[in-house]
């Protein structure tokens, strides 16, 4: 009798268990993220092809199937092109370690490798005008604890311009405000590190928090931003801040409509990114300053700025030094057959 092939279920706790935490050093929201793709493509398994978790094997994996799964996703699930682009380079990625571990399974990699990645229309970035930013740092009440902890909050993610999730992972010995440049030590992707410094007014306001949240003596390795539910202190959680930044900016819009419709943490750092593009600070610079890996990730912002483009082509335009005359002008036999019709 022929033993069952239990490599699917024994990679995907090795590349899970293993591979990604230990090996990878992969942070638990990224292992997170991969074991949610997993569920994902099980959970489909099982409603559309009938397949218990057991039953599973890499035969099941060709491309068909992972279309069929992708296309399940943004039917039955509605995600977006990019959500459906991100399961299917962790599957691919999941594959590609199985077929490391055992080289029989490089037939089912070259399977989920003919899946293609859809092509996401790139969305205009959005970002806050300084007069909608300081409606919405005006909301929280400041004489109240839940307020100077959620005005501090949103300050600190747009002077830092931090991922939401860098700025909940922040602990008390992550903050350098004595030193003689302030500044923060941030964690992003891939466990990387980034110093940013601290405006002084920033300082300011974090002293006055500290003060309310962490008085002396101080516990280094104590979260920053805290809630205690039955007694246990845990970080604040991403889901807490969305809440609390959608009060606030229904109630600002009644008096700034410069609100956008749509207010949520990540506006803080592409707010943030603009304001220092639009003050002059050079592409390469708010690359490091956001901890992106290449500044091609950062020239979105060069160019959702349409003033500043439009400004600079004026300013061209308007040189006599860089002002030419066309080639065409006075020439209509020439002009017609630029235009194809000569």
């Amino acid at each position: 009798m022929t033993p069952p092939d239990d490599r699917f279920f024994r990679l995907v706790r090795d590349f899970l268990l293993v591979y990604l935490p230990k090996n990878r050093c992969c942070s638990p929201h990224t292992v997170k993220a991969y074991r949610d793709t997993l569920q994902l493509l099980r959970r489909f398994l099982r409603d559309e092809r009938q397949l218990q978790f057991p039953q599973i094997t890499f035969d099941h994996l060709d491309h068909h199937t992972i279309a069929d799964f992708l296309a399940w996703l943004q039917t039955t699930r509605h995600a977006s092109v990019t959500t459906r682009n991100q399961r299917l380079a962790a599957i691919k990625a999941f594959v590609k370690y199985a077929a490391q571990e055992d080289l029989t399974l490089m037939a089912a990699y070259t399977e989920v490798s003919k899946v293609r990645a859809q092509r996401a229309p790139r969305a205009p970035i959005a970002y806050l005008s300084e007069t909608a930013l300081a409606a919405l740092l005006g909301q929280p009440d400041p004489a109240t604890n839940r307020g100077l902890r959620n005005q501090f909050l949103l300050i600190l993610l747009y002077d830092t311009g931090a991922r939401i999730q860098e700025l909940l992972d922040l602990r008390i010995q992550d903050l350098r405000w004595q030193e003689p440049v302030p500044c923060v030590y941030l964690t992003g992707k891939g466990q990387k590190t980034r110093v940013v410094p601290l405006l002084p007014r920033t300082v300011q306001h974090l002293k006055r928090y500290l003060d309310r949240f962490h008085p002396a003596p101080v516990v280094p390795d104590a979260w920053l931003f805290y809630t205690v539910i039955k007694g246990q202190t845990g970080p604040l959680s991403p889901d807490a801040v969305a809440r609390f930044l959608h009060q606030y900016a229904e109630h600002a819009r009644a008096r700034c409509p410069e609100i956008p419709a749509r207010v949520h943490p990540h506006l803080f750092r592409h707010t943030r990114a603009m304001h220092l593009y639009q003050a002059g600070m050079p592409l390469s610079y708010i690359k490091d300053f956001l901890g992106h890996a290449s500044v091609n990730t950062t020239d979105v912002y060069a160019a959702a700025d349409l003033q500043m483009l439009r400004t600079a082509l004026e300013k061209a335009y308007d040189d006599p030094a860089r002002r030419e005359t066309p080639t065409w002008e006075n020439d209509e036999a020439l002009l017609l057959q630029l235009a194809g019709l000569g």
